[in-house]
């Protein structure tokens, strides 16, 4: 690896370890073996350097999210597939619990938000391709925006405390229960 890359690598590692906050140049130098002045000159910036990183991991786990959804339930019960995939979700979410740390650590930060901003459509229309085979068409959209809240939803409750995080089978039943179609007549 060139120094552009043992500085991604030593932020990932410090990202993790430590958050976006508290990590300093230092660590990175540290962690990664490379000077504090290379940070400067591959990146700009301490900030920059964390983002990207931040980013690079972020984008990984987007695929190992992709593999993991794609081999869970292919029930053709809308239902039970989308409790299975919900289940995944959580223990991808916890296997990556440092990148979450660091994603949440990392939203106080200006350019860290302007950044995940810039992607949210393009994060929505994944999500949407991802659980639905949604290509892009306005449905998808909205489709794509309640599976981006619902990861964040998990992700952050997850942080929280991850043995009361809804599993699949409770988000399930609550999905089931907003959809239900009730008796509209009057009693």
């Amino acid at each position: 690896m060139g120094n552009r890359e043992d500085l991604l690598a030593g932020a990932r590692q410090c990202l993790f370890d430590k958050g976006y906050a508290r990590t300093t140049v230092r660590d990175i130098a540290t962690a990664s073996g490379v000077s504090m002045a290379a940070i400067g000159y591959h990146f700009g910036s301490k900030e920059a350097l964390l983002t990207a990183a931040l980013a690079e991991a972020t984008e990984e786990w987007g695929d190992r999210l992709a593999r993991t959804v794609t081999a869970a339930d292919t029930s053709p019960d809308p239902l039970r597939r989308f409790a299975s995939h919900w289940d995944a979700i959580r223990a991808s979410v916890t296997a990556d619990r440092g990148l979450w740390a660091a994603t949440f650590d990392a939203l106080s930060h200006p350019e860290t938000r302007a950044q995940l901003a810039e992607r949210t459509e393009d994060a929505r229309a994944g999500l949407a391709r991802l659980f639905e085979g949604d290509e892009g068409d306005g449905a998808g959209r909205s489709v794509g925006a309640l599976y981006q809240a619902l990861l964040i939803g998990i992700a952050a409750q997850s942080l929280i405390d991850g043995e009361t995080a809804p599993s699949g089978s409770e988000l399930a039943e609550g999905l089931r229960r907003i959809t239900e179609v009730r008796d509209a007549t009057p009693d």
